[in-house]
């Protein structure tokens, strides 16, 4: 499978390693399809890069189911599904205003694990209809965890939850999809300069980068699309996550 043959569905791509990885897709010659909640930047992100958007809410099964037959319409069939979209707030599991709010800890799961399962399988249904390479490969699922998976730092309970969860989830749901050809994989993020770090004072950025191992630096939102990428080209990948975080090893 060559990248430049592609037609993939990226979630929140309308920023951050969504953004980077539509941008890098189309640079190489993929056929790309948004899904995003936030309309207005993703419409011109689209227009920008020559891709196709799709309003949506990966939590909502109708929402995706749209979004899908939407991509499929516009593209002619989709080869690959990124699950780029998530949160992050930070809240302590017993804290100064009491503890961990039900409410805060559902929502993310809902989106960060929840929309990732709603929308891979989904995707595989339609994946699943491609006619197979060679090997039997009809197409790919690549799922984006963290590494706060493997060491959460504190006010990361849900985050840390949800983002194991995609963990858990890649070798069963790579093991469910194999009759049909379809591979999955995820990829566990270090440190990444997204808009959410960029907004923070320089010399804090500076100080998140020196626990990085090497490079001393955060990671740039492109090397996730690059790794994207080269995950769909390489066909023996199925069933693992990478982690691309400079050997970082959270305190």
């Amino acid at each position: 499978m060559q990248i430049q043959n592609a037609a993939a569905i990226i979630t929140g791509g309308a920023s951050g390693l969504g953004e980077a990885t539509a941008r890098h897709f189309r640079n190489v010659g993929a056929d790309v399809t948004i899904l995003d909640r936030d309309t207005e930047r993703g419409t011109a992100l689209a227009a920008e890069i020559g891709a196709h958007f799709s309003e949506t809410d990966v939590t909502n099964e109708a929402s995706v189911s749209a979004a899908i037959a939407q991509a499929k319409q516009a593209m002619g069939r989709i080869t690959a599904a990124i699950n780029c979209a998530g949160i992050a707030p930070a809240e302590k599991t017993l804290g100064r205003n009491g503890p961990h709010s039900l409410d805060g800890f559902q929502r993310v799961i809902d989106i960060n694990l929840v929309g990732s399962f709603n929308v891979a399988r989904l995707a595989a249904a339609e994946i699943a209809q491609n006619a197979p390479e060679v090997d039997g490969a009809r197409g790919v699922i690549i799922n984006t965890a963290s590494v706060a998976a493997f060491d959460g730092q504190k006010g990361q309970a849900a985050y840390a939850a949800s983002k194991g969860g995609i963990y858990g989830l890649s070798l069963p749901m790579a093991r469910d999809l194999a009759r049909e050809g379809i591979r999955v994989m995820a990829i566990a993020p270090g440190i990444f300069l997204t808009p959410m770090l960029q907004g923070l004072p320089q010399e804090v950025q500076d100080s998140l980068a020196q626990d990085v191992t090497c490079p001393k630096r955060l990671g740039d939102p492109s090397e996730y699309a690059r790794l994207a990428a080269f995950i769909i080209e390489c066909g023996y990948l199925n069933g693992e996550v990478i982690r691309l975080d400079g050997a970082l090893r959270m305190q």
